[in-house]
C-alpha cells in the first residue's frame, strides 16, 4: 500500500510505502529511504513501533542529523579530510562533520527523494546520482529493495553501476528500541566481531585492528549494552556472497529479539549519546552494516571501489522474534 506522505518546499511528492507480513508492519518513505516504523509483536503478542522515527515529513527535513532510519550514502560512516585518492587524483567532498565528510555530505541519499517501484512484499527505491553529486566522481545509477520475506524479516538489498571508478558504501541508520519507547540502555547485544578498527580524536580509523578481548567491545558473548559506543567491529565471516547472521540484540522487558544478517565485513555499533529533542540520548541503538570507515584512504581495508562493468551489490536482513 501506498499512499502521499507529504511534500517537500519545492512541491516535490513525498510517498510511503506500508509493507506487512506474518504479523510485521514496516512503513518505508520515498525521501530518503527512511524506514520510518517498523511494528514487531512482543512475547505476548502486542505490536509497537521498535524503531525511532517522527509522524511527519517536517521532522525529517528539520531533523536531518540524526539519519533517523536513511539509506545514507554515497559512503556511510566517515571519510578523513573529506578527500581521498583514486587512480592518481584526489577527490574532495565537502566536510559535514568537522575536517571530515560523513554520510555522503549535506546532500547525500538520505536527504534525496527516491522513485518507486511496488514489488509483491516490497518496494524498489531508485535513483541516479550524477557525476559530482557531492564531490564524488562517476554517475552512478542505485538501487535499494526493501522486502519483507515469509518470516516477517525486512531485507534490503542494494544494487548499484558506475559510468567511472568511484567508491561506494551503503547501509541503512535505522536505531532500534526494542522496548518502543524509553531507553534503549539495557538491551543485550551479541557481536559477532573479535576485532575493531580504533579511531582517532576525529573517530577516524587508526589502520588497526584492535583485539576486543579483555574490553568493553567484547560482545561475543551477548551482554548489557550501555552508553558510549560508536565503533566499527571488524566482523569475524568477513565478506560473504549472501548474509551471515552476525549479530543480535535481546530486550529482556519486551522478549523482543532483533537478528542481523549481512554480506558486509563491518558493523558500526551506535548508542546515540547526541540525540536530542524530541529524542533523548540512548533513546536507540544503530547496528549499520558496512564497509569500514576511511576505506578509500586505507588501502589495507577491504576496498570501496566500484569500476564501470562490475555491479555493487549489498544485503542485510533484520529478523524479528520474541523469546520467553
Amino acid at each position: 500500500m501506498s499512499e502521499l506522505f507529504g511534500t517537500l518546499s519545492d512541491g516535490t511528492p513525498v510517498h510511503r510505502f506500508t509493507l506487512e507480513r506474518a504479523g510485521v508492519r514496516v512503513r518505508v518513505l520515498t525521501y530518503g529511504g527512511i524506514v520510518q516504523s517498523a511494528e514487531v509483536p512482543d512475547r505476548d503478542g502486542r505490536a509497537l513501533d521498535i524503531t525511532l522515527g517522527f509522524p511527519d515529513l517536517a521532522g525529517y527535513v528539520e531533523h536531518p542529523e540524526p539519519y533517523l532510519g536513511a539509506l545514507v550514502g554515497r559512503y556511510a560512516n566517515r571519510i578523513g579530510g573529506a578527500r581521498f585518492p583514486l587512480d592518481g587524483a584526489t577527490y574532495h567532498l565537502a566536510p559535514n562533520n568537522g575536517p571530515n565528510s560523513l554520510h555522503g555530505g549535506d546532500g547525500g541519499f538520505d536527504k534525496r527523494v527516491w522513485d518507486a517501484e511496488p514489488l509483491e512484499h516490497g518496494v524498489r527505491l531508485s535513483r541516479v546520482s550524477p557525476h559530482g553529486e557531492e564531490g564524488f566522481p562517476g554517475r552512478v545509477e542505485v538501487s535499494a529493495t526493501y522486502t519483507l520475506d515469509e518470516r516477517g524479516a525486512l531485507r534490503i538489498v542494494y544494487e548499484a553501476v558506475t559510468s567511472a571508478p568511484t567508491v561506494l558504501n551503503l547501509t541503512n541508520h535505522t536505531y532500534w528500541n526494542l522496548s518502543g519507547s524509553g531507553s534503549a540502555i539495557g538491551h543485550e547485544l551479541r557481536l559477532d566481531a573479535s576485532r575493531l578498527t580504533p579511531v582517532d580524536a576525529d573517530l577516524i580509523p587508526t589502520g588497526e585492528l584492535e583485539p576486543v578481548e579483555g574490553t568493553r567491545f567484547d560482545f561475543r558473548t551477548a551482554r548489557k549494552t550501555g552508553a558510549g559506543y560508536d565503533h566499527n567491529f571488524v566482523l569475524d565471516k568477513g565478506i560473504t556472497d549472501t548474509p551471515v547472521e552476525v549479530a543480535e540484540l535481546h530486550d529482556p522487558a519486551s522478549g523482543r529479539v532483533l537478528t542481523v544478517a549481512t554480506t558486509e565485513p563491518g558493523l558500526q555499533f551506535y548508542t546515540a549519546d547526541h540525540l536530542d529533542a524530541p529524542f533523548a540520548p540512548n533513546d536507540g541503538i544503530a547496528l549499520e552494516t558496512q564497509h569500514f570507515p576511511d576505506s578509500p584512504n586505507r588501502p589495507e581495508f577491504p576496498t570501496t571501489e566500484l569500476r564501470p562493468g562490475a555491479v555493487y551489490r549489498s544485503e542485510t536482513v533484520y529478523a524479528f522474534s520474541a523469546r520467553a
